[in-house]
């Protein structure tokens, strides 16, 4: 698999498996119903590195990598993270996540911050395993559509 910088036209193979993950509305804190134009500005801002995974010349993942806070605090990072689910399973997440860590500390930030990361979404396990710590939970902050009331994560690592 080759982890690279996206370009401009990657958004059209980036956007269905985001649509598909975003719309099932089990991990990400953003509108399922976030329309293609408003998802690719969110997603491929300017202000955003963002990343893709491509496993024979199919992109299967990507990520972005900004910072979390500005001003004195603008050495803490924060990420975003997108697998295919028809790829999960395979070490794509850890791969990817493991090159955006590496490319934040290259970039001089301090440590990386995630601001709602869902109770029940498998990856809290994959960024335990990363280093990551829960600093607390926002109780029944997230209504999840076969778990109902569940907490959201404020997790961090230092790098």
């Amino acid at each position: 698999m080759l982890i690279r910088e996206a370009r401009p036209d990657d958004w059209a193979r980036i956007w269905p498996f985001w649509h598909r993950i975003v719309a099932a509305g089990e991990t990400y804190t953003w509108d399922p119903g976030t329309s293609e134009e408003d998802a690719r500005a969110l997603w491929m801002s300017p202000a955003k590195r963002v990343y893709v995974v491509e496993d024979d010349g199919t992109v299967v993942a990507s990520a972005y990598l900004t910072l979390n806070y500005g001003g004195p605090a603008a050495r803490i990072a924060n990420a975003g993270f997108m697998v295919d689910p028809d790829r999960a399973g395979r070490g794509t997440g850890r791969l990817l996540a493991e090159h955006v860590l590496a490319e934040a500390r290259d970039a001089g930030y301090r440590g990386m911050v995630f601001n709602a990361v869902v109770e029940t979404n498998p990856a809290v396990k994959l960024w335990s395993s990363l280093g990551f710590t829960v600093l607390g939970t926002v109780p029944d902050a997230f209504d999840h559509p076969r778990h109902g009331r569940v907490g959201l994560h404020v997790m961090y690592r230092s790098l």
